[in-house]
This record gives C-alpha cells, sequence and structure tokens, in this order.
C-alpha cells in the first residue's frame, strides 16, 4: 500500500501543519512516510502546500506528480490540484471557501465545509485539524487515536485550552465524512 497526498490552501491556513502532523503519525502508526512542503516566498496569504507519502514498504519518492487524495483548503488550490488527482481517487474540499465544478466524473469529491465546522466546535483556526479529520475518515490508513495524539503533542506546551478545541475539531472532521458517507 502507497498513499499520496497533496494538502493545498493559503499560507496561514495550517496546511504545513495537518501534512506534517500525518506524515507524524504515519510514522507512529509503523508506516514509512514523508513529507514535502512548498510555499511561496508571500507567507501568509501566499500559496502553501506539502505532499505526504506514506507507504508499508520504502518510499521511492517523497514527490509526486499525481495523488490519491488531494485536500484542497481555497479556490486556486482546487483549480490547481484536482486535474492532479489519478482516477478512481479522492478530492477532500473545504466547501466553506470553495466553488466546486466536479467536471470530473473518474473521481470522488468530498465536500467538507471546514471553516464552519471549526468556528461551532472550536475556533476558526481550526479548520485545518477538521480537514484532517475528515482524511482519516476517508482514509482508515492512519489511525484517528494516533493522530489524536500527534494532535496533543502538537499543541501541547500551549496547554489544554488549545489542546481540547484541537481534538474536537478533528473529531468532527472525522464524523462529518463519516456521516456522509452512512447516508450514501
Amino acid at each position: 500500500m502507497i498513499e499520496e497526498i497533496v494538502f493545498a490552501g493559503f499560507g496561514g491556513q495550517g496546511i504545513l501543519l495537518a501534512g506534517k502532523m500525518l506524515a507524524q503519525a504515519a510514522m507512529d502508526d509503523g508506516l514509512n512516510a514523508t513529507w514535502f512542503p512548498s510555499y511561496g516566498p508571500e507567507m501568509r496569504g501566499g500559496t502553501a502546500n506539502c505532499t505526504v507519502v506514506y507507504s508499508d514498504d520504502e518510499i521511492g519518492s517523497p514527490i509526486a506528480s499525481q495523488y490519491d487524495t488531494a485536500v484542497v483548503m481555497n479556490q486556486p488550490s482546487y483549480e490547481k490540484f484536482q486535474p492532479m488527482v489519478r482516477a478512481g481517487g479522492r478530492v477532500l474540499v473545504n466547501s466553506s471557501l470553495i466553488r466546486m465544478d466536479n467536471s470530473r466524473t473518474d473521481i470522488e469529491v468530498i465536500a467538507v465545509p471546514a471553516n464552519e465546522i471549526a468556528e461551532r466546535v472550536a475556533t476558526n483556526r481550526s479548520a485545518n485539524v477538521v480537514i484532517a479529520g475528515a482524511y482519516l475518515g476517508i482514509k482508515p490508513h492512519v489511525k484517528f487515536e494516533t493522530f489524536a495524539a500527534v494532535v496533543r503533542d502538537t499543541f501541547g506546551a500551549k496547554g489544554e485550552k488549545i489542546v481540547a478545541p484541537n481534538l474536537e475539531a478533528l473529531r468532527a472532521g472525522f464524523e462529518a465524512v463519516r456521516a456522509e458517507a452512512a447516508k450514501r
């Protein structure tokens, strides 16, 4: 099994952090993992993306030209990375900020209103954790509990007032895609 994912959005949306946490959780679950960030010189407001590759075997390259899954948080990222998803792959879309065209019938497009969910259960700064939880709900290679432990480690120095809402955001994203899948 090998999974190649791109996380993409604006700088400041926590895109790189979400990808880094996924790579760490994959390693904690005993998988091989790479994390390859890419961002413009603008930082906040500029484009940011990272490629995460995890596998139960050796990984030949930390970069990919096509992806199994694209996790996109803004319109420019959707337009850029949706065409780069392999046939049979998935695009996980922050539907709070993206107008989807559904022009491809060979991929699954999953809408998650990450910003709205984050504002409801935590803070608007947790939309990246919501979308990461949604990813865990559609691709169960990495255990939810392992990712939750990475969230605790990542935000632990900031105290429980930051850890608890991020764990709520993670669970809310996970449950949102599970609830949608149950309706189908």
